[in-house]
């Protein structure tokens, strides 16, 4: 019976939208201050020289110490996404067309369910390139990577497994906080398509990781593995940041969680998890461990292990932070911290001179630090959502609208 359906859910891409999905355009501001304005002039120039690699290999950047990585790694879609964001930031034509050409080297990963990245790799490119210019072909693409990323799901956790079950790591069910980040891709593929069962199982995804994830002070591990028969949670573990599963505090994980919850708050208009993205917020912006310029160590819990940065983890905070601001009653705080991160990523210490460090545009991104994986480098999710925040900051600053609440 799942054919008949999908080709109903297909027809119905071609017709309206039950909801309207959001549009994005060209960025159009009175007032770019020269800090910003500088950074993008390195991204621009940076990325540009990064796009002639890619092109002559067909392979996409993921990092200084893995380099170029075919369409699989779940990093790929994030340099398209980097390219139509300077094409929201520029308007021109030159930027527009590379990014369909990055993109384009994607579309194959709109079937691959092995993991739960699809929502990383597809919406990241195809979502902001069908946001930006309305191509059907892209509406589509979308639709059937959403359809991919719900044969993770299953009905009898509430939950899209992150991984395979895994013997050595004693893992049934594991869901990792990064899979947060993957239910826009269902929401959105949701509006487009009025398919009630991608914003389900969206819905339950978040409902299930708000209780089981997060610990009573607003932390969370990397992982949690859950009873595949019945929902029950088993434990916490890492695969990322400490593996003191009881205190671990990945940075970047407690940034994707921030940033989950704020974009689910937008696509449902459910304040709870408004109030947990300002739980999570409060909590990382009033902890002890937070370094003065607000770029996070590898491990809130662990500084006395390294004290070594993650500009990613700054970067999608930031950006979280710039749209929770507008939700949330105690906006001011949020946006003044989300721009103090944003200055403090535009600054010499963290930006990287054009012509260097091998095209990428931010430095001292740390991937995994105890598996002694891309360690103070650069990152492709780095430089997207640190492009990301700057582009919602500018439009804040001019006074205009990030997103409308989905009321639902």
């Amino acid at each position: 019976m799942k054919r008949p359906v999908l080709l109903l859910a297909l027809t119905l891409l071609g017709c309206q939208s039950i909801l309207t999905a959001r549009q994005m355009h060209p960025l159009q501001v009175k007032e770019v201050p020269a800090w910003v304005a500088n950074a993008f002039t390195v991204a621009q120039t940076q990325s540009e020289a990064m796009y002639n690699e890619v092109m002559k290999t067909g392979l996409l950047p993921r990092s200084i110490q893995r380099g170029l990585q075919p369409k699989t790694d779940w990093t790929a879609g994030f340099f398209p996404g980097t390219l139509w964001y300077l094409y929201t930031y520029t308007g021109e034509d030159t930027w527009k067309t590379r990014a369909e050409k990055a993109t384009a080297l994607m579309e194959g990963e709109q079937n691959n369910a092995f993991d739960h990245d699809i929502g990383f790799k597809m919406y990241s490119c195809f979502g902001n390139g069908y946001l930006l210019t309305g191509n059907k072909a892209y509406r589509h693409i979308i639709f059937r990577s959403a359809k991919t990323l719900t044969s993770r799901y299953s009905y009898k956790t509430g939950l899209i497994m992150s991984w395979e079950p895994d013997v050595k790591r004693d893992w049934l069910f594991p869901v990792i906080i990064d899979n947060m980040i993957n239910l826009e891709l269902l929401m959105e593929a949701y509006k487009m398509s009025g398919d009630t069962t991608l914003r389900h199982i969206a819905v339950s995804h978040a409902d299930k990781t708000m209780k089981y994830h997060y610990r009573k002070n607003m932390s969370c591990p990397h992982v949690v593995d859950y009873e595949p028969e019945t929902g029950a949670m088993r434990k916490y573990d890492w695969n990322n940041g400490s593996d003191d599963t009881a205190n671990s505090t990945w940075s970047r994980g407690q940034s994707w969680g921030l940033y989950g919850f704020t974009m689910m708050y937008r696509e449902t208009g459910d304040r709870k998890y408004l109030q947990h993205a300002e739980k999570i917020a409060d909590f990382l912006l009033s902890h002890p461990n937070m370094p003065e310029d607000m770029i996070p160590y590898w491990d809130y819990s662990a500084p006395e292990r390294s004290k070594m940065r993650d500009a990613s983890a700054a970067a999608v905070m930031a950006s979280a932070l710039m749209e929770l601001s507008t939700y949330s009653a105690r906006g001011k705080k949020y946006f003044e911290a989300g721009e103090k991160q944003l200055k403090s990523l535009s600054s010499p210490a963290y930006l990287a001179k054009p012509g260097t460090h091998k095209n990428f545009i931010l430095m001292h991104a740390t991937g995994n630090l105890l598996r002694n994986s891309e360690l103070d480098g650069a990152l492709s999710y780095a430089d997207y959502y640190y492009m990301e925040g700057l582009l919602r900051y500018l439009r804040l600053i001019n006074g205009k609208e990030l997103y409308k609440v989905t009321k639902l």
